[in-house]
């Protein structure tokens, strides 16, 4: 992500002391540690907000659509609400930042034939459906058609783990829907979705801005 950004005039001041969002802990229960989480995240993030960061910039959609909620889950934290706040406005997909960029800067070699699952925290939690699809398509590359690109692919944060049968079958059907088109490769916005999908050992799955980058005209 940071030499394609690099590429385009952008800089990364990577966050060392930030760790998971809080996603998993807070949808199995455990609130308070999910919350934890947030404000870890908010503390390290912090320097670089008051050192005039412009986004904070999250490359998983599961996880940019838990922070893009923290200013919500910590309103009435009298410590933490203005600065969760901030954060959450920060908050940005890479999609988001890559689509208001001169992408012909990046010089692509798009030459493959890809099938894009959106993740269903990109496309009905962030309202991005369609935006990585127009990014790709820019750079060259070649989209295939994915019936039902609405549906689950069953990985769902922690559904793959508590309910493993249904998650599968969810799985196999948006692994049929994916590579009806034939596609050389399956490309999707959210590591969860990621693994879950190459959990099947079938057409090799990967993250998007990987396939990017190793598209890039190498200097």
């Amino acid at each position: 992500t940071a030499r394609v950004l690099d590429r385009l005039g952008i800089s990364v001041m990577p966050a060392n002391e930030a760790g998971c969002c809080g996603a998993v802990d807070y949808h199995l229960n455990a609130q308070e540690k999910g919350l934890a989480r947030a404000r870890n995240n908010i503390d390290a993030w912090w320097p670089a907000i008051e050192a005039g960061a412009e986004a904070i910039l999250q490359t998983a959609s599961g996880c940019g659509a838990f922070v893009k909620e923290y200013g919500q889950m910590l309103k009435n934290d009298a410590l933490y609400a203005d600065k969760a706040r901030q954060v959450s406005e920060l908050a940005v997909d890479l999609v988001e930042l890559l689509r208001e960029e001169p992408l012909e800067k990046l010089a692509i070699r798009g030459d493959k034939k890809l099938a894009f699952h959106c993740p269903c925290t990109l496309q009905h939690a962030q309202k991005l459906n369609g935006e990585v699809e127009k990014v790709l398509l820019r750079l060259g590359f070649t989209l295939t058609d994915v019936p039902d690109s609405h549906l689950c692919c069953g990985s769902a944060g922690t559904y793959a783990l508590t309910h493993p049968d249904l998650a599968r079958q969810l799985r196999d059907n948006k692994m049929n829907a994916l590579e009806s088109g034939k596609p050389e490769m399956i490309v999707t916005a959210n590591i969860g979705c990621q693994t879950h999908l190459a959990s099947a050992g079938r057409t090799s799955v990967r993250h998007w801005i990987e396939i990017v980058e190793q598209a890039l005209e190498k200097e």
